[in-house]
């Protein structure tokens, strides 16, 4: 697996976004330098490396021979042909603590009691920021959903398995936050219906005679 990037200078005044998306490349900006440095790399070999590494994880980007790490910071994505049209960089030393909005993923739910009941799972939190050094920056934190047992279950950020060295960026945040709960659509159903069929019908308008 590499981490390591490739890019190359482009100028401001040099060939617009467009045309460098239309001959294969990606318009990126490196910040966190003395200067926002504008850059340029393959299509295919950035996705590529992106997806190797991850979006969360350190890059060790070669700009014009120099080597620097950075994260991702954003990614622009078509929201047509999803393909990535713009990317911002963050440049960090390996003993910077950085923040970084890293994803939930809830694991083995269908192995809980709620599972094998037919009840449903609702992530409500699909992420949140942690701070961390680049090379401990996980991929994604995991939530164990097996323990989950009846429509009044849930899981909260006190459930994730924080990686070592790895921490809230927020420390006020409320480790009762929910990240996920579980219902029964069946009984949601139900109760939808009562309220349609409880409610009144809207009475027509009264016809007015013409004299």
């Amino acid at each position: 697996m590499s981490n390591q990037l490739s890019l190359e200078k482009r100028a401001a005044d040099g060939k617009k976004p467009k045309a460098l998306r239309a001959e294969g490349m990606i318009p990126s900006v490196v910040y966190g330098l003395e200067m926002p440095i504008m850059t340029v790399s393959s299509y295919n070999l950035t996705e590529k490396a992106l997806q190797e590494v991850g979006y969360h994880s350190p890059l060790e980007l070669t700009i014009d021979g120099q080597t620097q790490l950075a994260i991702v910071k954003n990614i622009d994505v078509d929201p047509v042909s999803r393909r990535i049209i713009n990317i911002e960089f963050q440049a960090v030393s390996a003993d910077e603590v950085v923040e970084a909005v890293t994803p939930i993923k809830i694991v083995n739910f269908e192995a809980s009691e709620a599972s094998k009941k037919h009840l449903v799972l609702l992530q409500v939190m699909e992420d949140v920021a942690i701070k961390a050094r680049p090379t401990d920056l996980p991929e994604e934190l995991i939530v164990n959903g097996d323990s989950l047992v009846d429509a009044d279950s849930k899981l909260t950020l006190a459930d994730i398995q924080m990686p070592a060295n790895v921490e809230l960026a927020n420390k006020e945040l409320d480790h009762a936050t929910v990240i996920a709960n579980v219902y029964d659509p069946a009984t949601e159903a139900a109760a939808r219906d009562s309220e349609e069929s409880a409610a009144p019908a809207e009475e027509a308008p009264a016809e007015t005679k013409s004299e």
